[in-house]
């Protein structure tokens, strides 16, 4: 039991990897507020955490939303009394070549990856900071925090940015005693990822299985989709260490796909 006692927001975690590390955090003995844009998926998330004995709790949060997040915050403290863990995980997806991309669908992917870590950043630093009571914050980047692929800049350079938002975290939280580190996997066989597919085949012009075979998976050393497993065993041991000499770090679970 890791994170035993620990109280722990998870965005996006209605389903997907945000749900698999709720999940993985309630095994683990967190109290787990579960926040996902669909109240409905977070209901869903929070009854099988609780059907396992475990504690959580649903929000209905739109990452871009100030004051949904700031109000949300403030839910899981009033009814825990503290937060511990915060995992900046709610993310979209937009497939299109640079030179056909509309600018509101470029905005739209940096909100809510970006602007929406930002949110959830600073609303949960100020629960962290009272009191120097101190925590975790863990992002959810990707190998695309590293890399660039064709067909998705606004993802590719939020995702980028996203290591500069840890950093500086690591900087300024450590004298409260938060700690800040990003998870950045490689492709997990999500909803998302499962969007993805027919969209690039469409733009490659090539089969889904190439996409997969040629696109996804080609650089790993296996041909594997990282697991949900994987990375939820990466977010409990950032989430459960205990000082700050993990800090500032991107960490990739990519099977293989960029070695740093």
């Amino acid at each position: 039991m890791r994170m035993n006692g620990q109280v722990a927001l998870i965005t996006g975690a209605g389903r997907g990897i945000g749900r698999a590390i709720a999940e993985g955090f309630a095994r683990e003995g967190a109290r787990v507020a579960v926040a996902d844009l669909s109240k409905e998926s977070a209901s869903e998330a929070v009854e099988t955490i609780r059907g396992n004995g475990g504690d959580a709790m649903a929000l209905a949060m739109d990452v871009t939303d100030e004051e949904a997040v700031n109000r949300g915050v403030d839910d899981i403290c009033n009814h825990w009394g503290r937060l511990d863990v915060a995992v900046a995980n709610a993310g979209i997806q937009h497939i299109d070549p640079l030179d056909q991309l509309d600018f509101a669908d470029w905005r739209k992917v940096v909100s809510v990856h970006l602007d929406g870590a930002f949110l959830v950043t600073r609303a949960a630093l100020r629960k962290m900071y009272a009191g120097d009571r101190g925590g975790a914050i863990i992002y959810m980047g990707s190998v695309h925090s590293k890399e660039a692929s064709p067909l998705k800049a606004p993802y590719v350079a939020a995702k980028h940015a996203l290591n500069g938002l840890c950093r500086s975290v690591a900087k300024e939280g450590a004298a409260h005693g938060v700690r800040s580190n990003i998870i950045c996997p490689g492709f997990v066989r999500t909803p998302l990822v499962d969007k993805q597919i027919p969209e690039q085949a469409r733009e490659l012009g090539i089969s889904e299985d190439e996409v997969i075979r040629n696109v996804m998976l080609k650089q790993t050393v296996d041909q594997e989709f990282t697991t949900l497993e994987d990375v939820t065993e990466l977010a409990v041991h950032l989430a459960a260490f205990p000082s700050n000499a993990l800090t500032g770090q991107s960490i990739v679970v990519s099977h293989g796909w960029h070695m740093q």
